[in-house]
């Protein structure tokens, strides 16, 4: 979830308002040759809740944020229970840099930032390892089901 979403008193009471789309919905990404059925953040409400509170995220499943324009990103962890790989695309929807195994924190604020070696539109958050396993590199494309507006 972006860091600097949830410095706003405002946004945490949305949070709780708001709900992500669910994977059940047919949403889909394709990486390495590999298929992941993904939940869109695609709203500041959205995009801060990200995966917290979660004990569990299945292997095939992942979250996919849409930024509103492309720069560099920013998420934490904050009570965020499952580690998790954060891989960062742009309008291309290529991979421009990925946080890899990201732990678990429990720390509220304390938590550490994780951010983009540049600028980003999408970023795919998948269970920790799964970037490994794929042999995930800089290029490489992310493809969209055809749910997923392309924000182009």
């Amino acid at each position: 979830m972006p860091f600097s979403q949830l410095r706003t008193p405002l946004l945490l009471a949305c949070m709780a308002l708001s709900g992500c789309a669910i994977a059940g919905s047919g949403n889909w990404v394709e990486l390495g040759g590999k298929r992941f059925a993904v939940e869109i953040a695609d709203d500041a409400a959205e995009r801060a809740r990200g995966l917290m509170f979660r004990d569990e995220l299945a292997a095939d499943h992942g979250m996919l944020f849409i930024h509103d324009s492309e720069e560099p990103q920013q998420y934490w962890m904050k009570n965020t229970r499952i580690p998790l790989d954060m891989l960062f695309f742009d309008h291309q929807r290529r991979l421009v840099s990925m946080q890899q195994d990201v732990p678990a924190c429990s720390a509220g604020d304390q938590c550490p930032p994780y951010a983009s070696d540049g600028s980003a539109l999408y970023v795919l958050e998948l269970n920790a390892g799964t970037a490994a396993s794929l042999h995930a590199k800089a290029g490489d494309e992310l493809v969209f089901g055809p749910g997923i507006g392309k924000h182009d």
